[in-house]
């Protein structure tokens, strides 16, 4: 009897050790080199990048600032260009423009196309800005996506119940775990 209760005993070690785990638990990698990736990708073709970083709701944003400066930028060389040319044709003796039904004279004529020149210059200031914010969008969120967030480090706020004073106050609460 004794030994059938130590065969017993025997099988059930092994039978428990063939269930354990036989493969490793697995840890994602870092790509050391992701934020000059998406760096790289947003470079080359704007909002490649927030692909690469898999923020796809952020490519729209990219497109309708760049697209918007630019339609800003033709409309206002077009402006500039028709201000131009009525100006120089009404020097050279002509007065056939599109702005001869307006009572412009020369000097508002010159007031249009630097108004317009202006703003097709600050239209490429925004055209240049938005172009290099989407480069580092695309650079700081990889970096963002490579750091350690998990409840060893935590910024919460919490209502705090006084014990003195018998009044809630409002508190925010850092807990750093090593």
């Amino acid at each position: 009897m004794e030994i059938n209760k130590l065969v017993f005993f025997v099988l059930i070690l092994f039978i428990s050790n063939s269930f354990s785990q036989d493969s490793k638990p697995s840890f994602d990698e870092l790509d050391p080199l992701s934020p000059s990736k998406a760096a790289f990708y947003s470079a080359v073709f704007p909002g490649a990048g927030q692909a690469f970083n898999k923020k796809y709701w952020k490519i729209p944003i990219v497109y309708a600032a760049i697209g918007t400066s630019i339609y800003s930028y033709n409309f206002n060389q077009k402006k500039y260009w028709n201000y131009r040319n009525a100006y120089k044709s009404r020097k050279a003796g002509y007065s056939n423009d599109e702005f001869q039904n307006l009572i412009l004279d020369d000097n508002r004529l010159l007031d249009g196309a630097d108004f317009h020149k202006k703003n097709r210059d600050l239209s490429m200031v925004f055209i240049v800005g938005f172009y290099i914010l989407n480069i580092i969008d695309a650079n700081i969120d990889a970096h963002l996506k490579q750091y350690n967030v998990n409840e060893s480090l935590t910024l919460k706020p919490y209502i705090d119940k006084g014990i003195v004073a018998n009044s809630e106050s409002i508190g925010l609460s850092l807990n750093l775990n090593f």
